[in-house]
């Protein structure tokens, strides 16, 4: 295998980025940046941390995240599995990346910056949905913005119902989990509990 050790390795293979792939890239959430977001119910959430990286996804109803200004975005955590990988590592290292899809729109839009977590009662209070506020708001500092060009969702043909799988031709978590706990956890119960337990504990 032939390994690739360095930038110059790299830069011979891919060249240089052509100039949409720079111009589009700035400091700031400009009106069309703004108005990517503002569509978007979904986010991928990286970060780094002292026990590795993590990649969290985010969905809420209507926008995951709001827009405080031009170089903020406010993002709830809402309920989830109570891991807090994500949270954890913001705590050691406040770097995030996100990236943002919007259903039935091929670009992707990505952030970087840095981030801090509050639990600033207004703002809870601010962001609850169905009277339930979020337990604490990632508060992210914008320092690159752009966005990624469709090829990939274009690929994946990711928007496409006609290729969707069939939810039966998969395994069920709770199938995952008996198998990896010897069935102390999961299993036929599980599955069944999940629609109401998920209904309940939505936000």
């Amino acid at each position: 295998m032939a390994r690739i050790t360095t930038v110059e390795e790299l830069e011979a293979i891919y060249g240089r980025p052509e100039a949409a792939s720079t111009v589009k890239e700035v400091d700031r959430l400009t009106p069309h940046y703004r108005a990517l977001i503002a569509h978007s119910p979904f986010v991928l959430l990286a970060t780094a941390g002292p026990d590795g990286l993590d990649c969290s996804p985010r969905g809420d109803r209507g926008p995951v995240v709001r827009i405080a200004d031009d170089r903020t975005l406010l993002l709830p955590d809402r309920r989830g599995n109570n891991r807090i990988d994500s949270l954890r590592n913001i705590v050691a290292d406040p770097r995030v990346a996100l990236l943002f899809l919007i259903p039935g729109f091929g670009n992707t839009l990505r952030v970087n910056g840095r981030a801090h977590l509050t639990t600033d009662a207004d703002l809870l209070a601010s962001l609850a949905v169905d009277g339930k506020p979020p337990r604490c708001v990632v508060v992210i500092t914008v320092e690159t913005v752009f966005f990624q060009c469709a090829r990939a969702v274009v690929r994946a043909a990711l928007w496409n119902p006609d290729l969707h799988v069939d939810p039966a031709a998969l395994p069920t978590m709770g199938q995952i989990l008996a198998s990896l706990s010897e069935g102390r956890v999961g299993g036929a119960d599980y599955d069944r509990a999940w629609p109401e337990r998920a209904r309940q504990t939505m936000w």
